[in-house]
């Protein structure tokens, strides 16, 4: 895919990987939507970092667990720019609980923007792509949906279900719009890492180090431009799977 003009729009685009993610896009100059849902003055400043590179940009705000900010974000976009080429599902709230700390309420906010927000963009944007014949999805995993992590119960049911989604609108979409996943593995430590918890991270790699954020954002690209591949989920993790 040529991304010269095209319209693409980042979930939790403003912060961390995201923002990465968002100036990948803007680099290859496409026009860029950075949604998020609490870090306004983050989202502000992508939008300024985009715009550098020549293209339009806009932030929007909306809880993607939340179906009737959705649905407002959906039409905002739709009465700005018609739709979008390109979506990558990279909103992710990360909340450390067991299945017996899992409140209704945690259980709802995770799966909610792990997989009710994605399902919802997709089926809303998905039919503009294939009637213009082309268009790019990609959601954004994490280790814990091929190792289930239950200190982290929800998030994992969550990303788990995000994979088995690609794959299947992989199936559905095709073969006008392509549907894949990255994997980014240690790539931004967590606040409040100390040296020695890096250091312990960085050993369970292959590399035996840390990435960073634009390396994520480099399979982002190899994807925007990889026109015969679709379904497949991409490792960004210094080998992390392999050990």
């Amino acid at each position: 895919m040529d991304s010269r003009g095209k319209i693409a729009l980042v979930t939790g685009g403003a912060v961390r990987v995201g923002r990465a993610l968002t100036l990948a896009l803007a680099q290859s100059g496409a026009d860029v939507f950075i949604n998020y849902r609490s870090s306004a003055a983050e989202a502000d400043a992508v939008v300024q970092e985009a715009r550098a590179h020549g293209v339009r940009a806009w932030s929007i705000q909306a809880d993607v667990s939340d179906p009737e900010a959705v649905t407002r974000l959906v039409q905002v976009i739709e009465r700005t720019a018609g739709g979008v080429d390109v979506l990558v599902n990279s909103a992710s709230p990360f909340i450390r609980a067991r299945l017996a700390e899992t409140t209704l309420a945690v259980w709802h906010t995770v799966l909610g923007a792990l997989l009710d927000g994605p399902f919802l963009l997709c089926r809303a944007f998905a039919p503009g792509m294939v009637t213009r014949g082309s268009g790019l999805i990609v959601n954004i995993l994490d280790q814990s949906a091929f190792r289930p992590d239950p200190a982290y119960f929800a998030h994992t049911i969550g990303k788990t279900g995000l994979l088995g989604m690609t794959r299947v609108l992989a199936a559905e979409l095709a073969p006008a719009v392509r549907v894949n996943a990255i994997v980014p593995g240690p790539v931004l430590p967590p606040p409040g890492f100390t040296p020695e918890q890096e250091s312990r991270i960085a050993q369970n790699t292959l590399l035996r180090r840390w990435g960073t954020p634009e390396d994520v954002a480099h399979a982002l690209r190899y994807l925007l431009e990889a026109d015969y591949v679709t379904g497949e989920t991409l490792f960004v993790d210094g080998g992390e799977a392999m050990k």
